[in-house]
Formats: C-alpha cells, sequence, structure tokens
C-alpha cells in the first residue's frame, strides 16, 4: 500500500502547535492543556482521524516522559490509578461506535469548567483531607474513558489529583506514567476500529519531530516552575480545554 500524507496547509496550521503543546502539556504541566491538541486539530479533520494520527507521537512523548520522570512519580499512587485507566480504555473501546464526539466533547467540557469553578469558588484549606478513593477511581476511569475517545483524559484525572496537592514534580511524573499505560493500551483496539491506516501513520511521521521538542520544552519548565505557578498553569489549561470543548459540542 502506497503512503500518502495529508497535504493541506491549514492542517499543519492547526497540528504544528497542537502537537508542540500536547508535548509541553505531556511532560511539563500534567495533561493540563494536552486536551487541547485534538479538538485544534479537529478544526480541519474528524476528531477520529485527529486522534489516530496523533497516536505514534503520544507514544513517543511517552517514551520520553519516562525517561525524564523514573525517579520521581508517586508508585502508590499509580498503582491505585492504573486499573481504573484501564478500564475507562476498554469501556471506550466498547462505546466508540456508538457515541457522537460531540456529545462526549461537551460532558468532558462541562465536567471541567464545573469543576474548575468550585475549586476557585471554595478553595481548599490546608490540611483539608483528600478526596474519597472511590471519586478517584470514578473520575481515574472517566480519564482513561475520555483519553480514548479523544485524548482528553487530563480534565477528570486532574479534579482527583489536584486537591491532593502534590509536589509539581510528582503530580508530572505521575500523570506521565499513568499516560504511558494507558495510551499503550490503545493501541489494538484502534487497530481494530480502523483508525490506524497508512494515510494517519505517514502524516504522524511527517509530525514526529515536534514530539521530542515539545516533551524537551516541559521538562524544563517542570524542574524550574514554582507549585504556586504550577497549577495556576493548568487551571489555565482546564478553562481554555473547558471552553474548547463545549464549543466543539455545540457546532
Amino acid at each position: 500500500m502506497a503512503f500518502t500524507l495529508i497535504t493541506d496547509p491549514l492542517f499543519y496550521a492547526a497540528a504544528v502547535p497542537a502537537v508542540l503543546l500536547l508535548g509541553v502539556s505531556k511532560s511539563g504541566f500534567g495533561a493540563g492543556f494536552g486536551s487541547l491538541a485534538v479538538p485544534m486539530m479537529a478544526l480541519v479533520v474528524s476528531v477520529p482521524q485527529a486522534a489516530a494520527i496523533l497516536m505514534p507521537l503520544l507514544l513517543v512523548m511517552d517514551v520520553l516522559g519516562l525517561a525524564a520522570f523514573r525517579r520521581d512519580f508517586d508508585k502508590t499512587l499509580l498503582q491505585f490509578l492504573l486499573p481504573c485507566g484501564l478500564l475507562g480504555v476498554g469501556i471506550g473501546a466498547l462505546l466508540f461506535k456508538l457515541l457522537d464526539a460531540h456529545v462526549v466533547s461537551g460532558l468532558v467540557g462541562a465536567f471541567t469548567l464545573l469543576f474548575l469553578a468550585q475549586r476557585l469558588a471554595f478553595p481548599p484549606k490546608p490540611g483539608a483531607d483528600p478526596p474519597p478513593r472511590w471519586l478517584g477511581a470514578v473520575l481515574t476511569t472517566t480519564s482513561g474513558f475520555t483519553s480514548f475517545i479523544a485524548h482528553a483524559g487530563g480534565p477528570p484525572l486532574n479534579a482527583y489529583l489536584i486537591p491532593l496537592q502534590l509536589k509539581p514534580l510528582v503530580f508530572t511524573a505521575t500523570v506521565s506514567f499513568l499516560f504511558f499505560f494507558v495510551n499503550l493500551a490503545k493501541w489494538i483496539p484502534y487497530a481494530w476500529l480502523g483508525l490506524l491506516d497508512a494515510r494517519n501513520f505517514s502524516t504522524s511521521l511527517v509530525l514526529l519531530p515536534l514530539a521530542p521538542l515539545g516533551v524537551w520544552l516541559g521538562i524544563r519548565m517542570a524542574r524550574r516552575i514554582n507549585a504556586v505557578l504550577f497549577y495556576r498553569c493548568v487551571y489555565g489549561g482546564m478553562l481554555l480545554t473547558g471552553c474548547k470543548l463545549l464549543w466543539d459540542a455545540w457546532h
């Protein structure tokens, strides 16, 4: 089969900043801004195609993130999160063809903005109890589900992790390890659903050099940013993501 690729300049005008933003987010801000990547690319291609094109890039970014943060993740927290995230991937694979991507976008966007409003209106007090584990299980399963549908797993996961008040480096490292396994689990279902075709893969190869560049920028930021600014950036990413996903749901 001859390899073809997308040649529309408008696609690359959206895809280049989307890939860089995804790389920075995955390595620097715990997927805060990364959920914007698919909606940005969906301005010129369908949501499933955008998600498929990003799959090989996510693998490269994940491997680079693991190498950079291999000593910084919270092992106990990861052991709790991982089964829930993989369950969400399984649910997403089973329901993928039954769900309208716009409906999923709207639900994730609304949830993200509601959580953000709650956090700003009622900021956590020092020494407050962490969220219950059952809520963490629900939110992480939701994260795996929305990650499968549109690589938008960050907002539900952040809703659980932010109240834990982890150090920025631990936050980023744990999220990097979780999404490495979540994204790895998507490959067989994506192939089963016919999303990993030659055109999408060859387009991924053209964008591939941007993956390490985005990760490098994110790693530098993660190791230098203070905790207050870090969480402000995560909140900013959630605000932009929520607004963009709601916009996509209504148009």
